[in-house]
Parts: C-alpha cells; sequence; structure tokens
C-alpha cells in the first residue's frame, strides 16, 4: 500500500476516532463520516471496505447498500488511540 492510500485511510479513521469521541454511545452514519473526512460517498465507500478488511471498522448498511453506519472495532479504538490520543 503506498503512503497516500494509507494517509487517505488514517484520515477516515481520524474523522470516525473524533466523531466517536463526541458521541461514544452513536453509530457514525455513513453521511456525516464522508461530510467530516471530507470525501466523496463513492471515495469514503472504497477506503472503509480496505479499513473493514484490516478489520478497524464494521460497517453495516441499510437495505439498498446506499445508507448506513461506521463503527470502530476494538482494534480500531486501540489503534486510534496509539495514533490520536
Amino acid at each position: 500500500m503506498d503512503e497516500e492510500v494509507m494517509a487517505a485511510l488514517v484520515g477516515v479513521l481520524e474523522a470516525l476516532w473524533r466523531i466517536n469521541a463526541e458521541w461514544p454511545d452513536k453509530p457514525c452514519t455513513l453521511a456525516k463520516l464522508s461530510k467530516q473526512s471530507e470525501r466523496p460517498m463513492s471515495v469514503l465507500r472504497r477506503q472503509l471496505t480496505m479499513l473493514v478488511d484490516a478489520g478497524w471498522v464494521e460497517l453495516r448498511l441499510e437495505e439498498g447498500g446506499v445508507a448506513g453506519t461506521v463503527l470502530l472495532t476494538d482494534s480500531g479504538r486501540q489503534l486510534g488511540r496509539e495514533l490520536f490520543a
């Protein structure tokens, strides 16, 4: 994975980390994460696929696959503590 891709993934993780810190008991919507990470939904969905494959986030899509929520997994929260805390 090249540095540019890794930096983009870290940016998504950081946005999700900040959202989780503000609202720890609420899952983050894809729309909110798209806005906070300043990424179009199509780009965000591709990046989230990589983060899901890495085991750092969990993606729950609603019926139709357009809307959904995303949350950090235990390993994603651990990584966030190491990178952003």
